[in-house]
């Protein structure tokens, strides 16, 4: 028997007991025993098609059929033309072996012959097919029903584009893309594949794919696809992709369906694709965000975070989106908000999308996480990246002044993204909104961090906050009990290398004063000033102590 939620075939009818006792032999026709049985008709009419629609399984004594070839042909034509499921002829009254010209007319129209060399009762046959057939229909009523009911729940719910594409996935067992008008496929939930196979030359697959005003099987690949709009125009379309090779789907393989392709998908695949155009459409008009935006920021975190199953997939995915992926060098860059304005990044991350655009240079934008852009540009291998990044972070900057762009190193391989991220991830880290620039640059980079920007992103490390005060902390409250200012002559010392002449000048000091002054700090310190080794650990522990106290 068939799977669950597929129509009996020929072959399923035939393997049936009632069937099976008549030994039924197969003459022509053994590639197509896969059509399915709609109905069983029991005829000795010289015409039966006249009372046939289509899918029937046709039982016959063989009495009414023609002595003559012409006669024969013609009545196989007939059944061939209505679609008949395929005829079934009982060898025992009329006929010991079924004759050579109905042999080959059933040859010269393919459909199925078969023989039955011991006596069957029809009407038994018709009762045990016809209850299977009807037992079918109604658990695909139940299962119809159960579709619509899953999808309207995700309606009233205000369920969002991913959710809708996952349900679909799930209930057909097919792999389903959501594509705009520009063929980028926005959102993919594979089933039975990876997102390599699926998004893989998505572009030119889909344009090779005609549009349609209603569910349809179409293209060279044979997608089911429906439209999906927005306002009443078309905004887009989602696509079911037919099974992989090898996996059993959802209707049986060679079967030609109302929708005049060679069908792959089953009547509740259709189903399924239709209420899943319908709840892509109540949701376009309820979800403000822009979908593009929500499959960049998707496609960002993946790559970020480095979650794709694997380097083929991410590849896809990101040209399925129109990031070119071959023979490209990409650069992440992270926009990190002000405070004030972290709430609304989508004005900003519209903006920097556009003016990207407009500087025709490939790239995904999206918001990363609250008050933080993520750009991953794709550059040609000899072009240069700092024109783009300058442009982009200066229109940045234009939005929100204390902003702070950080840049990454640029990576050849897509996979390598993420040590991209993370490096400009740390400049932003490592960098204090408003803090100064390099004259002529508008960003921060890996370059910019030293021993300050370092230690300001490790500044919530309780080891760095020890450090510190074992260093300097009795200084600092010899300095509080006492009212000197002792801190203050180490840090001119430090400042000036050692100089003692230097550092006087720089506290308004006499250089015996600042003698004394230096030998009360090695007393308290326990150090030795003239140690290189020692006035380095003592100008880090003073540059934390800045850090930690925000200067």
């Amino acid at each position: 028997m068939g799977l669950a939620g597929q129509p009996l075939t020929v072959a399923d009818v035939l393997v049936l007991p009632v069937l099976a006792a008549g030994q039924p032999q197969v003459v022509t026709g053994e590639s197509r025993l896969d059509r399915p049985v709609r109905w069983v008709h029991i005829t000795e009419l010289t015409d039966p098609a006249s009372f046939l629609k289509g899918g029937e399984l046709v039982l016959t004594t063989g009495m009414p059929l023609p002595e003559d070839a012409t006669g024969v042909r013609r009545y196989v034509d007939e059944l061939a033309d209505i679609g008949a499921a395929a005829l079934v002829i009982e060898l025992v009254r009329r006929y010991h072996r079924p004759p050579d010209a109905l042999v080959r007319a059933c040859r010269t129209r393919g459909l199925p012959l078969v023989t039955l060399h011991k006596d069957v009762n029809f009407l038994e046959v018709t009762q045990v097919v016809h209850t299977l057939i009807l037992g079918n229909q109604t658990d695909a009523m139940r299962r119809t029903q159960r579709i619509h009911e899953a999808f309207t729940a995700l309606t009233l719910r205000g369920a969002g584009p991913e959710e809708v594409v996952r349900a679909a996935a799930e209930m057909s067992g097919h792999t389903v893309v959501l594509e705009n008008l520009v063929h980028q496929a926005l959102i993919c939930e594979p089933s039975g594949n990876t997102v390599e196979n699926a998004l893989t030359g998505w572009e030119q697959r889909s344009r090779a794919t005609p549009p349609c005003d209603h569910t349809d099987v179409r293209g060279p690949e044979s997608w089911l696809v429906a439209p999906v709009e927005y306002q009443g125009e078309r905004w887009g379309r989602v696509a079911m992709l037919p099974a992989p090779p090898g996996t059993s789907g959802s209707a049986a393989a060679g079967d030609v369906g109302d929708l005049g392709a060679p069908v792959t998908f089953g009547p509740e695949d259709v189903t399924v694709l239709e209420r899943t155009a319908m709840a892509l459409t109540i949701a376009r008009l309820i979800h403000a965000t822009s979908w593009e935006r929500s499959a960049h920021r998707s496609a960002l975190r993946d790559l970020a975070e480095q979650r794709h199953r694997s380097p083929e997939d991410a590849r896809a995915r990101a040209a399925a989106l129109g990031l070119p992926t071959e023979d490209s060098r990409f650069l992440a860059v992270l926009v990190t908000l002000p405070a004030e304005t972290e709430d609304d990044a989508a004005e900003p991350e519209t903006l920097l999308s556009r003016e990207l655009r407009t500087a025709a240079v490939p790239a995904l934008v999206g918001a990363l996480a609250p008050g933080r852009l993520g750009i991953l540009l794709a550059l040609r291998p000899a072009q240069p990246w700092r024109p783009p990044v300058e442009r982009l972070s200066r229109t940045a900057l234009d939005l929100a002044p204390r902003a702070v762009v950080s840049v990454g190193s640029d990576v050849t391989d897509l996979s390598d993204a993420a040590r991209s991220f993370r490096e400009a991830a740390r400049v932003a880290e490592a960098t204090l909104p408003g803090q100064p620039l390099p004259e002529g640059r508008s960003f921060h980079e890996l370059s910019d961090i030293g021993l300050r920007r370092l230690l300001y992103a490790l500044r919530e490390d309780i080891r760095i906050q020890d450090y510190a005060e074992r260093q300097l902390g009795r200084l600092i409250d010899h300095d509080a009990r006492h009212g000197t200012d002792l801190l203050t002559t180490l840090r001119h010392y430090l400042d000036a290398a050692g100089n003692k002449t230097i550092a006087a000048r720089r506290g308004g000091l006499s250089r015996e004063t600042v003698y004394q002054r230096l030998r009360a700090i090695e007393r308290l310190l326990e150090c030795d000033l003239e140690s290189g080794e020692q006035c380095t650990e003592l100008h880090v522990a003073l540059t934390a102590l800045d850090v930690l106290r925000g200067h």
